[in-house]
Formats: C-alpha cells, sequence, structure tokens
C-alpha cells in the first residue's frame, strides 16, 4: 500500500516514519526545503507527557478577559474578519467546562504515555542524536490560587497514573538550585515532574527523515501539495508544481497548512493557529546551568536546558498568522531570562523564531481515517507537538493497517 504523507514536521515526519516501520511504502511531501522548519523548528523543546492540560477549561474561561485587555498579556486575540476564527472562538468557549477539560485530559494524557512508550522504542531501534535528556520539569505557580488549581490537576492526574509532587518554595529552589539566582521571580509553590524530558524537535525531524530513508521511504521536499486528484469517490492523487503524486492513501499531517488542503476535499478542520514565540540562547562558559525545564506561570514563559543552549518559548496570539517577530517579544523573553537565570547566558543576539502552533478548541488532535475515504488526519496538536508525535503516528497506523488488513 503506497501512502503519501503531506507535512514533514513533526506529526508527518513520525507519521511516515512509522508507516515505513510497519512496511508501508511512504512518500513524505513538504513546501520547505527541509524537514521541521515550520512549527516544529524551535519550539518549546518539552517533551511534557505528564502536563497536558487543555488551555480550554473553566480556569481559562474566567481569566480570559484580563488576558485579552492587558497589553503585557502572554495570550492575545487579533480579531479578524474571517469566519473561521469566529467558529473556532465560539467553539472554544463552549469546551471550557469541567466535563471537557477532565475529557481531554484523560485523552491526552493517554496519547502522551502512548508517546513516551513509542519514542523509547524508536530511541533503542535507532541510532538518534536529537538532545534527548529526562531531566525533569518543574512548575512555578505566582499566586496561593494558581497553586491550588495545579493541586486540582495533580490529583486528577495520579488517578490517571502520573506521578507528580507539589513542592513548597524551598523545595522548588532544591530541585532547580539555578533558581536561587532569580531577581523579580515570584512564587508560592509549585508542581515538579521527574519524568519530564527535553528535545531539540528539529534534530528529531532529521532523524526520522534520514531513518524513513533507509527504510526506502521517497522525501520530496521544496514541493508543493496544491490540490487533489479525484477519481469516483477516492483521491488518486495529490497535485504539486512538480506533477502529480500517486498513492493508494493520503495523509494530511501539514499542521496549519492542513485546514486549506482538507477545505480543498470538502473537509471541515476545527483547526485554527495560535502564533507562539522562542528565543535560543547560548549558556555562558563555566556556569552553574539549570538542569531541569521550568514553566513560569506568572509568565506563560517556558524555560529549557538543550544542549548548551536554553530555549525560551512564550506567548499565545490567537488571530496573528503572518511569522514577523515584534522586537517587544524578542525584549521580553530575553528579560525573562534575565530575571529568572541572571548572568548564565549570553542574550545579545538570541536566535528568535515564530511559528504557528494548529490548536483545537478542546487542544485534543484529529487522528483517525475521514469518513471511508482513502483520506486520513493527523492534525491539532497546538503546542503539544513533540510531546504527541509518537504516539499519534502510532494511532494513525493502527486505522491504516485495519484498512489495509496488516
Amino acid at each position: 500500500m503506497k501512502v503519501c504523507v503531506i507535512g514533514a514536521g513533526l506529526i508527518g515526519c513520525a507519521t511516515a516514519y512509522q508507516l515505513a516501520r510497519q512496511g508501508f511504502d511512504v512518500h513524505l511531501l513538504d513546501s520547505e526545503a527541509a524537514p521541521g522548519l515550520a512549527t516544529s523548528y524551535a519550539n518549546g523543546a518539552q517533551l511534557s507527557y505528564s502536563y497536558v492540560e487543555p488551555f480550554a477549561s473553566p480556569a481559562t474561561l474566567w481569566a480570559l478577559p484580563k488576558m485579552l485587555l492587558s497589553r503585557e498579556s502572554a495570550v492575545r486575540f487579533h480579531p479578524r474578519w474571517d469566519w473561521r476564527q469566529w467558529a473556532w472562538g465560539l467553539q472554544f468557549l463552549r469546551a471550557c467546562t469541567v466535563r471537557q477539560s477532565v475529557r481531554g485530559t484523560e485523552t491526552l494524557l493517554q496519547m502522551a504515555q502512548a508517546s513516551r512508550a513509542t519514542l523509547a522504542d524508536w530511541m533503542q531501534a535507532e541510532d538518534w542524536n536529537f538532545g534527548f535528556e529526562q531531566n525533569g520539569k518543574l512548575v512555578l505557580c505566582p499566586t496561593a490560587e494558581a497553586l491550588r488549581q495545579q493541586e486540582r490537576q495533580v490529583r486528577l492526574q495520579a488517578a490517571l497514573g502520573c506521578d507528580q509532587q507539589i513542592l513548597t518554595v524551598q523545595e522548588c529552589l532544591e530541585a532547580e538550585p539555578a533558581l536561587r539566582r532569580a531577581r523579580a521571580l515570584r512564587f508560592v509553590g509549585g508542581v515538579w515532574t521527574q519524568s519530564e524530558c527535553v528535545a531539540d524537535p528539529h534534530l528529531l525531524c532529521q532523524e526520522m527523515v534520514a531513518s524513513l530513508q533507509r527504510l526506502g521511504g521517497t522525501v520530496s521536499l521544496g514541493v508543493q501539495a496544491s490540490g487533489f486528484v479525484r477519481h469516483r469517490s477516492r483521491i488518486s492523487a495529490v497535485m504539486t508544481h512538480q506533477g502529480e503524486i500517486e498513492a493508494d492513501a493520503f495523509v494530511l499531517a501539514a499542521g496549519p497548512r492542513a485546514v486549506t488542503l482538507a477545505a480543498a476535499l470538502g473537509i471541515y478542520l476545527p483547526i485554527y493557529p495560535i502564533k507562539g514565540y522562542s528565543i535560543t540562547v547560548p549558556f555562558l562558559p563555566g556556569v552553574q546551568r539549570p538542569c531541569a525545564s521550568v514553566t513560569d506561570l506568572a509568565r506563560k514563559t517556558v524555560f529549557a536546558p538543550l544542549h548548551n543552549n536554553l530555549r525560551v518559548a512564550a506567548m499565545a496570539e490567537v488571530g496573528a498568522k503572518g511569522l514577523d517577530i515584534a522586537p517587544a517579544r524578542v525584549q521580553a523573553m530575553v528579560e525573562a531570562v534575565d530575571q529568572t537565570y541572571p548572568g548564565l547566558c549570553d542574550v545579545g543576539a538570541p536566535e528568535s523564531w515564530a511559528g504557528l502552533r494548529p490548536a483545537t478548541p478542546t487542544s485534543v488532535p484529529i487522528v483517525g481515517r475521514w469518513r471511508s475515504s482513502n483520506v486520513y488526519l493527523n492534525v491539532g496538536h497546538g503546542a503539544l507537538g513533540l510531546t504527541l508525535a509518537a504516539g499519534s503516528a502510532v494511532a494513525l497506523s493502527r486505522h491504516m493497517g485495519r484498512v489495509d488488513g496488516a
């Protein structure tokens, strides 16, 4: 069975690699010149297997007015004359319930646990080098109410198999001694998850594509998918500027771009781009580097030690479709580094990045076959693409395996 996977970010690369492992004839297609150059390039670098609470929740709903009206808010809404934006927004508001939040947490944790096991299997089978390290994750809570919310989430996730601890301020400093140097960092406690990991998403994409090619897969980069060729009730080929690529089945795994491709097939995907930013700065020689990933809930900022660098990711802008990077956004992340880890990094020339996270209203990805067609979907992973890529790939391969008779 020949499968064409459209999109060579984390989700597409993982899907293509997993299908090749199962014996499918795989053709991976992407408009970028190399794998992992768009949304997957420089995201937060955290494998957050136990920290997957959906953004849509009662707590988010109550905090929305403040988040959207404050000029310094890490979350911003850019209204547009776009019916998709307003439809997504209404679906998001409807998802801000206790029931949906719990259901989403359960689903995402199951996918995350499958991802952890799958990536471990892949790493055992392959000689990959992508900065993987199990270094733990510390979430800092700025207020007593934020800590109580985290305690409720920890109890919920404990019932679903997660091992997490609520820490005092002193225990947080013991878990990550580098925070003792922090300036203007105020928190009342935190959540510690020993089993969390970090990885370089761009390098992982490159490793998966190299392994895919060793397994006999075909990779076409710099090739833009523009539409599809129908033959009766099925799709027979994807159209590109270099000609048609035929296959028996097609997987849409192109992040935000999947929305347009799906629309050409008459498929509505409830996905809208949420723009995020990151900077990558090198550690100075001879300093005491952070050993764990840290998430500062007050700033909505992630700090992940990666190789000899610190990856800092922040902000969520709904409706900001361009990839321009405002200097104020970079400056805010530089200041966060300077206040959290003063004197540890060279922030003189940060490598800055912006990407569009393809988010569903519930934060739960869409994975599976589209009705009875030969089109499959692996989309809508939002900020959890790195965490969920391996598990989503296996889930999709099972759908395809049932059809193929594997």
